[in-house]
């Protein structure tokens, strides 16, 4: 492949960006990815290096895609044409190296829908799916909730991913993915506040109940127990919802303590013990009030059902 003077500092026209290969590159950096994403993302810099926030950032969607990518698999020996949405994209590393891994080699209509509500973050990522000839991508400046009713995104929803969605964002991408009959759900929420506000308001009245209420007698306590809490309620309610649920950890603990990774597969497992057991959680800790987001009518059919 012939490279490019170094003699020569004009740059090149952005459709050659993509032959352009940096002398030296990272050894993290799999064979076959476009160096030109991974520089528009400022994951690489010019020269094929990167920055220790980069390689961190790298490592967590590696991490993700790996997940991900056995899921992308099974759906396509059910059918063509994968749809995945990602809530709350951000700048879209997640969806752009999905696609630049995974996507960009089907042509059988597979793909990605980006969502995010800030519209700059928007054009400059529809700007770049074009700039590299990425047709299966998208992004739409839609909140979550906004997403579930908008007629750009087909009925039915094969994969919803939503990393780092933060507090009631994750449950809105779960009402999204229910509505939408999702086969899977990859989910990494932070920030989970409303839980434990409701643990705070309620606290002066169950501290006489019973002993597990000194779990959260103390202010960070009760901030760590609502976060902690609020994933087991989602998992409780998917699980009622018929999925399979597993629980693990994005990357490492060193990175973050906010990198639970949850995993949904539908599989329409027995859905009435874990909704008995939904309600028995938020009836234990005084969280009833939370019912309305966790216990909808819809669960209530569904843990009708044996």
């Amino acid at each position: 492949m012939k490279r490019s003077d170094p003699a020569k500092p004009a740059k090149q026209g952005k459709q050659d960006k993509p032959e352009q290969q940096p002398d030296t590159l990272a050894p993290e950096i799999r064979p076959g990815q476009s160096i030109a994403l991974l520089q528009e993302l400022h994951i690489l810099t010019r020269d094929g290096k990167l920055n220790q926030d980069s390689r961190r950032k790298l490592k967590q969607v590696y991490h993700l895609v790996q997940f991900i990518e056995p899921l992308l698999n099974e759906i396509r020996q059910d059918h063509p044409a994968i749809s995945l949405v990602d809530h709350g994209a951000g700048k879209s590393y997640l969806g752009f190296i999905l696609y630049d891994l995974f996507f960009k080699n089907l042509d059988d209509g597979s793909h990605i829908y980006g969502i995010e509500t800030r519209e700059e973050l928007v054009r400059k990522s529809t700007d770049l799916a074009r700039q590299l000839g990425f047709p299966g991508m998208s992004f739409l400046n839609l909140s979550v909730a906004e997403s579930t009713e908008s007629s750009a995104l087909p009925a039915r929803i094969d994969i919803v991913t939503a990393l780092h969605a933060c507090n009631t964002a994750t449950d809105d991408a779960i009402d999204f993915a229910l509505k939408k009959r999702a086969s899977y759900m990859v989910l990494v929420p932070c920030c989970q506040a409303e839980v434990a506000s409701v643990l705070k308001k309620n606290k002066a009245k169950d501290l006489g109940k019973t002993a597990l209420t000194e779990i959260w007698r103390h202010p960070l306590h009760t901030r760590e127990f609502g976060s902690q809490v609020t994933n087991v309620l989602r998992c409780l309610q998917l699980e009622a919802h018929g999925y399979q649920v597993n629980v693990t950890e994005l990357v490492g603990w060193e990175h973050s303590m906010k990198n639970e990774l949850i995993i949904a597969s539908y599989k329409n497992l027995p859905r009435k013990r874990p909704t008995e057991r939904l309600q028995e959680v938020l009836a234990t800790l005084g969280l009833e009030e939370m019912g309305q987001r966790f216990y909808t009518e819809q669960l209530a059919q569904a843990g009708a059902a044996p």
